[in-house]
Order: C-alpha cells, then sequence, then structure tokens
C-alpha cells in the first residue's frame, strides 16, 4: 500500500496557534518588504553585535494537553490548608457567575487600559461601581479605580500626605497594629526619600507635631476594634493627614474612616471575591477626601458627556500621571488592578449592602462561637471586642497547637513566642471551628448557634452605604449575567480585533495559560502559608526564574514587583543599596534620554535619584555626546542611566553597547527597561550588552492579560553583584516592594505555562515574527504616512511610529480624530502622541494573523483617502466622518443632516458588516469631565433625565 502521511503537526502550540501568521502569509510579507528569508531579515535588523550566539533551549515543547498535565503535577504539590493566618489576605468565595463571566471571559481580561474611552464604557461602569462602593463603605469622597496591594497603597498614601499636608515634618507614623508587610513596605517607600518612620501606640507615642502623616489599621492585625477620631483631630491640628488602612467587609458593620475625620482610606478589596493566589493579583483601594483629588495617585473614572450629550464615562484628571507630568507625578503607577476592581465590584452588585452586612455579620458571630469555646478551655484572648481577628495566648503550648492545627488541616498565624492569631473568613465552617477547638485541646462540638456579637458598641455603624441602585438590582443569576455580558458588549478587546498600541504588545493570551488561575490548589494559597504547603508554587517559580535568566542573560530574577513600574522602582533601589554597601551612598545621578517612558523618572524620583535627561538626535537614537558628556559631568555622582531596548521609537540602536560602557567607566549601573522585550527574545540579551538590572513585563511579552489595566507583573533580573541587594520577604520586615513575597504569584503561572508551550525556538520565531508584522505594517502605510524612525537600512524593530502629523498639516485631521475613525473600522486606535506628539505608535505582535493586519492596513489608508478628500474639497472640512468619529447606532437609526452618507460613516474600510462593533457612546468631551468632576454613580435622577 502506498500511502504519504501528511506534515502537518497539530499541536505545535508556537506555529499552530500562538504565531498569527501561516508559512503562506509569511512568504507573502516577507515579499512585501523585499526579503528572501525571515532569518536574513532578522540578520538585517538586529545588529550582529548583539546577536545571543546560543539558542534557547529547555527541552521539547508541550502541547496543550501537555502543559495542562504539568501545571497538574505542579498544582498537586501544593497543599491548600484552611487559611486563618489573616494578615490582610482572606478566604472568600467567588460567586460562579462572576467566576465565569469576568475572571475567565477574555472579553474582560485581554482588555487594555481605557484611555480610549468610547470603546471602554462597560469596564468604566464597573470600575465607577467600585469607586462607588468604595467612596460609601469609607464614608469618603471620592476613590481611585484600583491599586496594586495594600502595602503599596498604604506608601502611595504616605507619600500623598506628604504633598498635600501644611505640616513641615520629615516623619510619618505608623501605627504598631498595622500588618507586618505594609509597615516593610512603607519603610521601604520612605527611606530613599529621607523620611523616618515612627512606629508606635496612635494613644501613647504619637506626637502630631513630628509627622505629616499618620497610619492607623482598622481593624488592626490582631483584631483590635479602635476609634481614631481623637488621634485623627491632633494630627489635623498640626495640619497633618490621617490615613486609615480598613477592612472594607468590616465598615459594613463599623463607623467608617471618614466619620472618624480620616483624610484618606486605604485596604484590599481582595475578600470581595477575589483568589488568595498566593499574594494576588488583588485590588486595592484608595479613598480620599474631595480637596485631595488632584493629588491622588492612580486612575480615576469619572463622568462626562459625548458628542449628543449624553453620560458617557472616561479616565479623570489624566495629568496628574506619570506619562504626562514624569518625575513631577504624583506617583510611578502606570497601572492598577482593573479586572480584580471589576471583579469586587460585582461582587458587590451580586450581594448588594444587605449581603455583604450579612457575610460580615455570619464571619462574626462564628468568631465568637470559636472564642466562647477557647476561653472554656482556658485561654486569654484578646481583644475583648473584634470584628474577625483575635490574639490568643498559649504560653509554651503554642508550638504544639500550631502543629496540631497543622495536622487537622488547619494553617494558625504564629505571633510573637507565645501567641496565635485566628482571623475567619466567609468560607469558614462548623467543621474548622471544632478543627481548632481540638488543635488547642478540646473536643466540643460546634452546635450552639445562638447569636452573640462582641462588636464594640461604640463604633456600630449607623450610616447607610451603597445606596445607588446598581446595588440594589435584581440579584438573580439571570440578570446578573445578563448585565454583566451588557457591560462587556460595549467593549472593544482582543477577542473582537487587534489592539495594535505601540508599546503594550497585546499579544495571545492563549485560554491553556489562564486555566490554572482557577484551580484551587493555586487560586487559595495564602501568601504567607508555610513554605512546605508551597512545593507547586516553589518549582514554578524556580523554573520559571531560570527561564528568564537564560533568555535575558541576567543570574537571577525577583519575582516580587507587581506592575512594571514597580520593577522600576526594585530595580533602581537595588541598584541604590548596591552603591550603599560599597560605601558610594552619594551617587544619586540617574541619566535618562528624553524619549523615555514616563514612568523611567517618576520611579527615579522615587527612588531618591536626580533625573538628568539626555537627548535625542535627529535619527531618534541617544544623543551619544550628550550621553557622554553628561556622563562624565556627573561622574562623581553617577548611579545610572536608564534606557529602553530596542529604543521607545521602535529601533535597534547601534550604540547601545556604548551607552552601557559609558555608564559603567563613570561609576553608573545600566538599568535597560524590559518594556521592548519582544524584539530581542531569542535574538538578544539584555544582560549580555551590558545591561545590570531589567525589568520584564510579564503581561506584555510573556502573555500575562492586560486585564482592562492590570493586573501585571514586573519581575527584576539583576546580574550576580546585585543579587544580594534584592527585595526580601515582606512580612520578616526586609527591603520590600509589594506586600507579598512574590508578588501576584498566582498570573506567574501563565508566564510560565507560555515559555512551556512555545519552547525556546517558538519563543525566538515569535520575536521574529513580531518584527516582520511591524515591517510589513510599515512598508504597506508608507505611502500614506511617513515611517518617523527608521534604522539606515529603512528598517523598524517590533514596532514603528507612523507620522500622522502630515494629515493635520494638509487637512486638519488630527491624532485624534483618526484614533476615533478606527473605532468606526473595529480597531482600538494605535498608542497616541507618545513618544512624539501628534503620532501614531503601532505594535502589531507576533500573534495577529495577515488578514487581520491587512485589515488595519485598509483602515489606515481610508482614513488617508477620507483626509485627501477634504484637501479635494469632496468632504467638508468640518463635518466629515472623521471629526464626527466614532458613529454609534444612534447615528444610523436617527435623523440625519450630514454632507456624507450613512454608509461611508458608519462603514468605513477595514470595518465588518455582519459583525460590526458599535460603540455605546459618541465622541467623549474630556474637558467638561474635568471641569464637571463626578467620580461615583451618578444619582438616580440622571438616568432618568437620560432615558427621556
Amino acid at each position: 500500500m502506498s500511502y504519504t502521511p501528511t506534515g502537518y503537526a497539530p499541536y505545535d502550540f508556537a506555529n499552530r496557534r500562538h504565531i498569527g501568521p501561516s508559512p503562506r502569509e509569511m512568504a507573502e510579507m516577507l515579499e512585501t518588504v523585499g526579503a528572501e528569508s525571515l532569518d536574513a531579515f532578522i540578520d538585517a535588523i538586529v545588529p550582529a553585535d548583539i546577536r545571543q550566539t546560543r539558542p534557547l533551549a529547555w527541552g521539547k515543547a508541550l502541547s496543550e494537553r501537555g502543559v495542562l498535565e504539568r501545571l497538574r503535577n505542579v498544582a498537586m504539590k501544593n497543599t491548600a490548608n484552611a487559611s486563618f493566618i489573616g494578615q490582610g489576605y482572606h478566604g472568600t468565595f467567588t460567586p460562579p457567575a462572576i467566576q465565569r463571566n469576568i475572571f475567565e471571559n477574555p472579553a474582560w481580561y485581554t482588555a487594555y487600559t481605557p484611555y480610549q474611552p468610547e470603546i471602554s464604557q462597560g469596564r468604566l461602569e464597573a470600575l465607577l461601581n467600585y469607586q462607588t462602593m468604595m467612596c460609601d463603605l469609607t464614608g469618603l469622597d471620592i476613590a481611585n479605580a484600583s491599586l496594586l496591594d495594600e502595602g503599596t497603597a498604604a506608601a502611595e498614601a504616605m507619600a500623598l500626605c506628604e504633598r498635600a499636608s501644611r505640616s513641615k515634618a520629615r516623619a510619618f507614623f505608623v501605627d504598631h497594629h498595622c500588618h507586618p508587610q505594609t509597615i516593610a513596605v512603607v519603610a521601604t517607600r520612605a527611606e530613599p526619600l529621607g523620611w523616618d518612620v515612627i512606629i508606635g501606640d496612635p494613644f501613647t507615642d504619637l506626637d502630631p507635631s513630628r509627622v505629616f502623616g499618620a497610619l492607623f489599621q482598622y481593624p488592626g492585625t490582631y483584631g483590635h476594634v479602635q476609634d481614631f477620631t481623637a488621634p485623627i483631630a491632633a494630627l489635623k491640628d498640626a495640619g497633618a493627614l490621617a490615613v486609615v488602612a480598613a477592612d472594607p467587609l468590616a465598615l459594613t458593620l463599623l463607623k467608617p474612616p471618614g466619620e472618624m475625620g480620616a483624610d484618606i482610606a486605604i485596604g484590599s478589596s481582595q475578600r470581595f471575591g477575589v483568589p488568595l493566589g498566593y499574594g494576588g493579583p488583588h485590588a486595592a483601594y484608595m479613598a480620599v477626601r474631595a480637596n485631595l483629588a488632584r493629588s491622588m495617585p492612580g486612575r480615576i473614572v469619572g463622568v462626562s458627556i459625548d458628542a449628543r450629550g449624553n453620560r458617557a464615562y472616561r479616565l479623570s484628571l489624566q495629568t496628574r500621571e506619570q506619562h504626562i507630568r514624569r518625575e513631577k507625578a504624583t506617583s510611578n503607577v502606570c497601572t492598577a488592578q482593573a479586572l480584580l476592581a471589576v471583579m469586587a465590584s460585582m461582587y458587590g452588585v451580586f450581594h448588594g449592602p444587605d449581603g455583604l452586612r450579612a457575610i460580615a455579620e455570619r464571619i462574626h458571630r462564628k468568631l465568637v462561637r470559636l472564642v466562647k469555646g477557647l476561653e472554656t478551655l482556658g485561654f486569654p484572648i484578646q481583644p475583648a471586642s473584634f470584628f474577625d481577628t483575635v490574639t490568643v495566648e498559649c504560653g509554651p503550648r503554642r508550638d504544639a497547637i500550631l502543629a496540631s492545627a497543622l495536622r487537622e488541616g488547619i494553617n494558625l498565624r504564629p505571633i510573637g513566642e507565645t501567641r496565635i492569631g485566628i482571623t475567619f473568613d466567609e468560607t469558614v465552617r462548623r467543621s474548622h471551628t471544632e478543627a481548632i477547638w481540638r488543635a488547642f485541646g478540646g473536643g466540643m462540638a460546634d452546635d450552639d448557634l445562638t447569636p452573640e456579637y462582641r462588636l464594640p458598641d461604640a463604633l456600630l455603624r449607623t450610616s447607610v452605604f451603597m445606596t445607588h441602585p446598581v446595588f440594589h438590582m435584581n440579584r438573580a443569576e439571570a440578570e446578573m449575567t445578563r448585565y454583566m455580558r451588557r457591560l462587556a458588549d460595549r467593549d472593544l478587546a482582543l477577542d473582537r480585533a487587534m489592539i495594535p498600541l505601540g508599546s503594550c504588545t497585546m499579544k495571545l493570551n492563549a485560554t491553556a495559560e489562564m486555566m490554572a488561575l482557577s484551580w484551587p490548589e493555586f487560586a487559595n494559597l495564602h501568601p504567607y502559608a508555610p513554605a512546605d504547603q508551597a512545593q507547586g508554587y516553589a518549582e514554578m517559580l524556580s523554573d520559571l526564574e531560570a527561564k528568564l535568566c537564560q533568555i535575558t542573560g541576567y543570574d537571577a530574577f525577583s519575582m516580587q514587583p507587581n506592575s512594571g513600574a514597580q520593577g522600576e522602582y526594585a530595580g533602581l533601589l537595588t541598584i541604590r543599596r548596591y552603591h550603599e554597601a560599597r560605601g558610594n551612598g552619594h551617587r544619586n545621578v540617574c541619566l535618562i534620554p528624553t524619549s523615555a517612558h514616563g514612568t523611567n523618572p517618576a520611579s527615579a524620583q522615587m527612588a531618591g535619584m536626580k533625573v538628568v535627561v539626555v537627548g535625542v538626535a535627529a535619527d531618534g537614537n541617544i544623543d551619544v555626546a550628550d550621553f557622554r558628556a553628561k556622563a562624565e559631568a556627573h561622574a562623581e555622582n553617577l548611579a545610572a542611566c536608564m534606557i529602553t531596548y530596542p529604543s521607545t521609537h521602535g529601533v535597534f540602536e547601534t550604540t547601545v553597547r556604548e551607552i552601557c560602557s559609558l555608564t559603567h567607566d563613570n561609576g553608573g549601573q545600566v538599568y535597560i527597561d524590559g518594556a521592548n522585550m519582544n524584539a530581542m527574545v531569542g535574538l538578544a540579551r539584555p544582560g549580555d550588552i551590558g545591561g545590570d538590572v531589567s525589568h520584564l513585563n510579564l503581561h506584555k511579552t510573556f502573555a500575562i492579560p492586560h486585564g482592562g489595566g492590570g493586573p501585571g507583573m514586573g519581575p527584576i533580573g539583576v546580574k550576580a553583584h546585585l543579587v544580594p541587594h534584592l527585595p526580601g520577604n515582606p512580612a520578616a520586615g526586609a527591603f520590600a516592594i509589594s506586600a507579598a513575597p512574590f508578588g501576584s504569584a498566582s498570573i506567574l503561572l501563565i508566564s510560565w505555562a507560555y515559555c512551556l508551550l512555545m519552547g525556546g525556538e517558538g519563543l525566538t520565531q515569535a520575536t521574529k515574527t513580531a518584527i516582520l508584522s511591524a515591517n510589513y505594517i510599515a512598508r504597506r502605510l508608507a505611502s500614506a504616512y511617513p515611517i518617523l524612525y527608521s534604522s539606515a537600512a529603512g528598517h523598524v524593530a517590533h514596532e514603528c511610529i507612523l507620522d500622522t502629523r502630515v494629515l493635520k498639516e494638509r487637512a486638519g485631521v488630527t491624532v485624534d480624530d483618526i484614533a476615533k475613525r478606527l473605532v468606526d473600522c473595529g480597531f482600538h486606535a494605535p498608542t497616541m502622541s507618545w513618544p512624539v506628539a501628534g503620532t501614531l505608535m503601532v505594535e502589531p505582535t507576533e500573534s495577529e494573523p495577515k488578514a487581520e493586519l491587512d485589515r488595519f492596513i485598509a483602515a489606515m489608508l481610508g482614513i488617508a483617502a477620507e483626509a485627501e478628500a477634504i484637501v479635494a474639497g469632496t468632504l467638508d472640512a468640518e463635518d466629515n466622518p472623521l471629526k464626527r468619529a466614532p458613529h454609534t447606532v444612534e447615528d444610523l437609526v436617527g435623523d440625519w443632516d450630514r454632507p456624507y452618507s450613512r454608509e461611508a460613516a458608519c462603514f468605513p474600510a477595514g470595518s465588518f458588516r455582519a459583525d460590526k462593533y458599535w460603540p455605546p457612546v459618541n465622541r467623549i468631551d474630556n474637558v467638561h469631565g474635568d471641569r464637571n468632576l463626578v467620580c461615583t454613580c451618578p444619582p438616580l435622577e440622571s438616568y432618568a433625565e437620560a432615558a427621556e
């Protein structure tokens, strides 16, 4: 029998699933760019002197089935004991409707930060719900749309106090009942800025005249529930500000911080349905009084109007942010935890205020029953009044009790030498209570369900909260599911279309990479669980570190930074600590090119460094002569330089080794920003070309989804001499960047699975394809839009800058007009006006098939043709599809008096017809939104007005 089998490999994940263009499509693209082969093309683009000589290799790439089996085997090495450790982390039950429709839904997790609000109305509404919920619970006026974790939120609050207080003091007070990891993060933030941190009892040790602010924990880490009204009043009399770190669930029963006089409240919303995940990701919150709104860090969702006067949501007060103010920004925060904030907000909608209060009461009643049993066994309990946490004095029996609890599958919190902390949450069952009693030597049954409360009478909440109709909607799952679906349908995410944002790397987030996040062995682990219960996580972390070291040429990684900006900050502090250890603490100058990401100068400022700006030459590359002059001029105090490679202009600069050498020769360390690592993996290693430290945006290069504005991860790789100076264990009081030792540990599973699925060869092929796709777009669009920067041979790296200013000069069409017209075509706009004002930076990534690239090209050429029609006079200069974009269904079906057709308005080149994306609002008025700042859900009357 003669039979010729197929050569097709269906389980080749890299080439069949992740990389978009097929071999035939790649051949067509190579022909367009004038290259004989992909390898020859890459050889012509990446400088030979930086090419790595050894290929990435860690064994055969796994299939999707294979990687799920590997993940399952690793998961089984974790032991998800019932956790009563507390310390700011709680067991929670994620409603299955939220797990399936938000957490596991690519319509939510593949979206980008809502900088284009017209295509982000769904998640903006969900985040506005979050802000409203946090304002109501804390009793304050305005909240942001989330921060990274409670520890970093406390550090941001400290910085806000220093900026906004009237006090000239240089110290910050921290309640000794704050969580230990929070204290560590706050102390780390304060040190390079020259602020003293005073830790003590706020009722006996606080001298308001010595501090610019104070942080109180409510309830305290050991369970104390205290009224801070008096110390807050004393702070205000001295011109200082007060911060309360508050558990939002406790605030359903207890007096809110705003009613104590607090200026700022921060905390974690993790227990609102977000899994523990061995430390994250979780959404922190910050709420402030109205007078602090313009100084508050993080993103703020506000209410504005669109071109028809209809209500619309947008990000407000962006001039506070790092991408605009650079080293003068309120912080270096460039992301948040949007996906987790959405989950928490939906948890609030799902349960409503009555449900949240009932959950809080149930937790408290169960803990009271536990305490009564422990008291009958003779154990002293503190405090007398509490919410969900108590501390038990055990004397010399403490370690035996802890060991007995472990045998029962229970994790308790050791405190000092003789005490045990116990924190209850909504997952506690009567069997858990009985197991804890057994660990303490009792054999009682938890069968006396008589309700009893030990809340402090003077601190019971009397004010209403969460009164907006969204928190009182019909809670049948059918209605809840439809609400989540309606919001998702308003948005444009990667599950609908390519998102060609330059410097953002919106690549495929494969389903197989995501699945393990929901598995209880990974999801239900407390970040401070005993290490022997997290052997699966340890194996994953070790293997991922080894792979990242091989990819980058560095010797070790810290996984603690839970965003790219946090990675920058961690890397610069590591450099600072290195210089100090060598007796060179005076080195504090950081050279940063004008083209750098806005987070770079903001991070340098936070690390106590003085930013010296280096010029950029006409070709977009770093001005080497200027760099040399400034490095030599500051040689005595040079701490570091921060560069991005390939450059932020999308080009492989040939002088990168020279820049690194100049820095080293003048005593500095080289920080290579890993934002553009998607153009380097498998081709060049930052550690080989002179880098001492880099952060990697795992939410870019290594497939963690952006989540609509977070989560992300920014681990830092370092050379061997910097390893002793990396972040340590926050709970042990070490130098700490984030509240958990491994940051948002659970999403590291995504990057690990990505590396396993792709293999070294697949990762390298992905890099080559990303570079090819960018050059293909640049070549196809160059006739209509000049490519602003390229190599001497006319090539770009993995992204390109389209000079759209030619349309402004010829036809009065702005970059904003182009971005909004792309919405009509069914696309998220490329990065606008960065790094060059009035331009678009396009990064297609390796995941987009040629058909999608061609659709985008058709859309951009169509826009250029419409601009030419304006020049020719066939389209009106003011009333045309570009100026009126985006167009909604209301435009399509309403009265039509425009000098162009409905067809031209709604179905431009590149758009779909049957599957067209319709934006829910017209162009949004940004000025109106900032001048009329509304950052909570509009009142019920406004809904009625909108309906009319």
